[in-house]
């Protein structure tokens, strides 16, 4: 087994007694029992849910996106120019990549995901290990219930440039006592991958590698921004083919300037409710979980403020304990590797749901169990070898009181799924294509329409799936176009988004108009936050489906419908579109 990080008997600060020193602070390579022991454990841990995230409900639009974009690169289609993407090429590239390889399924993504997951897991274990293979099993066991829960197995492209990061701070930290060009290279190219999947996290990934080169030759910054120039080859592409300003739009005006004020929530959360309307539907039914807990709106309340202040925290002792007790190799990896977990902060900052949450505290949680370990074995030094061990409890009881339903319930469901102690939830299936689901109501709904649009469609016919009112476009059901993989998407919006799809002028109109089949879902129609989503914006589009489509079926009490071209239309005049989806009302304090 290789062992990445053996301990060092020369630190003067190390509550172990290993013999080497640890690969991330520039020690070789080694095969040893202990260490395969140690990974293993860690991996079991990691994997104990697997069997379970694998058959457990995807996110209809995320986890559809990274299942139909990359197949639609596949066929030559440009992001940011043929559908909108609001993040870099980089891990559509690789995931048309994977897709050619091992087949276009969702086992495949989310095979894809787990690797995402792992490369977060154990590149937290590498740069814990200094402070004894214990101390980092469990920043391992914090990073592995941070990384598992948010989104599953899900491939989304902020898991993979998280992975590409640490990796990189891990080889910057290692150049910075092997003096080796090659490994600031390495450094280089990972971070400029990582950039190419997630560009929103430049200011992370150049604070961190600030801070790794931070005293070092001024020659060792040649590599790393070759390697980076070369990491980045996606996005230079990417530039010349969709053009700069087509880049610029997607990338940036989008999703920063258009999408923001239908997207954001109140930072910090309410404390009376749950803001974010895909986590209050998660707690409409929510797992079992058998000890006391605060309510789970309360838990994300004390969660934001606990994220803020371990990501503020972490780098800020390191800097300390530095200035104090001078140049330190451990506490100088996790000055680095705490100066991302602080960059990556605004993800939780202008969305603090448990998603974004999770996405920050899986940084900085793994090593604030570091950093209490290395806090406590100096000073309380009479507790020996148990001092590896005090951080790592710290933090998992810290989470067991701020955060179990985010974490620790979402483990336990998983896990009871993958024994076979919970049922499986809702499965669609249409030929080899599959996706779960976690409505009973929804899954009969498309297994009812999958044979009438079977029936009527042909390969290559024209697909649009929206909201029912098009004028709220909330979220979409982009699993259906994976479903049928065979009908072209006849939209540049294929993910929908407020303030983008539903705008006026947003070309959404005209590309309804050029469609054969329409699907409309009412599956988001109580969708209610308090920010600008809840607000209907233009009718044009609902009014191109009246005046071009006629109603083929509906499912499930109007959940869904089902549209083909025809003549004329289907006689829906404007005023009688709203009668095809229910009116949710909105609280006067969010139409505010």
């Amino acid at each position: 087994m290789i062992d990445l990080d053996e301990h060092s008997e020369t630190s003067t600060d190390a509550p172990a007694r290993d013999e080497v020193v640890p690969f991330v602070l520039g020690g070789p390579l080694r095969f040893t029992g202990r260490g395969a022991v140690a990974v293993a454990l860690l991996l079991a841990f990691a994997m104990l849910p697997v069997r379970g995230l694998f058959r457990s409900p995807g996110s209809s639009m995320e986890e559809g996106f990274m299942l139909v974009f990359p197949r639609l690169v596949q066929d030559g289609k440009v992001p940011n120019v043929d559908f909108l993407h609001l993040y870099g090429p980089g891990s559509l590239d690789v995931l048309a990549l994977w897709y050619r390889v091992f087949g276009y399924t969702l086992e495949a993504e989310r095979a894809f995901g787990l690797l995402q997951n792992l490369g977060i897991i154990v590149a937290l274990y590498v740069l814990a290990r200094p402070w004894g293979r214990s101390a980092a099993v469990l920043s391992g066991v914090v990073a592995s219930l941070l990384t598992m829960t948010p989104i599953g197995l899900a491939a989304l492209a902020w898991h993979g440039a998280v992975a590409l990061a640490l990796w990189s701070g891990v080889f910057a930290i290692r150049a910075r006592h092997t003096e080796s060009g090659r490994t600031w290279l390495v450094a280089g190219v990972l971070a400029g991958v990582a950039l190419s999947f997630r560009p929103d996290i430049v200011i992370a990934v150049s604070l961190m590698l600030l801070a790794a080169g931070w005293a070092v030759r001024r020659d060792a910054w040649r590599p790393v921004v070759a390697g980076g120039a070369v990491g980045l080859l996606p996005m230079w592409i990417h530039l010349v083919v969709a053009g700069p300003g087509a880049v610029i739009q997607g990338i940036i005006t989008d999703p920063v300037v258009e999408l923001r004020p239908g997207r954001e929530l109140p930072s910090p959360p309410s404390f009376g409710q749950l803001d974010g309307a895909l986590q209050a539907i998660a707690e409409s039914v929510p797992p079992t979980w058998p000890v006391p807990a605060p309510a789970a709106r309360h838990q994300l309340f004390f969660w934001f403020f606990a994220v803020i202040v371990i990501a503020i925290a972490v780098p800020a002792i390191a800097w300390l304990l530095r200035r104090r007790h001078g140049a330190n190799p451990q506490i100088d990896a996790l000055l680095v590797a705490g100066v991302f977990g602080l960059g990556i902060l605004p993800q939780a900052l202008q969305r603090p749901d448990s998603t974004h949450l999770a996405w920050v505290a899986m940084v900085s949680w793994p090593l604030l169990a570091a950093l209490i370990t290395h806090v406590v074995s100096r000073r309380v030094p009479r507790i020996g070898r148990a001092s590896v061990l005090s951080g790592g409890v710290v933090v998992l009881a810290l989470m067991l009181v701020v955060s179990p339903f985010y974490t620790y319930r979402y483990y336990l469901l998983h896990t009871r799924v993958a024994v076979g102690d919970l049922p499986l939830p809702f499965l669609v299936e249409r030929e080899d294509r599959k996706f779960w689901f976690g409505n009973p109501e929804v899954a009969n709904a498309l297994i009812a329409m999958i044979p009438d649009l079977d029936a009527r469609s042909e390969p290559g016919d024209r697909l649009v799936v929206g909201t029912a009112d098009l004028s709220r476009t909330v979220y979409s059901d982009v699993s259906i176009y994976f479903l049928f993989d065979e009908l072209e998407p006849a939209t540049y919006f294929i993910e929908m988004d407020p303030g983008l799809a539903d705008a006026a002028g947003s070309g959404l109109a005209e590309d309804i108009e050029q469609a054969d089949f329409v699907v409309l879902t009412n599956f988001w129609s109580g969708w209610l936050e308090p920010n600008t989503s809840v607000k209907r914006q233009s009718q044009e589009h609902n009014q191109a489906v009246a005046d071009n489509f006629c109603l083929v079926g509906q499912y499930e009490s109007n959940l869904l419908m089902l549209f083909e071209r025809c003549e004329g239309g289907g006689g829906i005049s404007g005023a009688d579109v709203d009668g095809l989806y229910p009116v949710v009302p909105v609280p006067e304090e969010l139409a505010d």
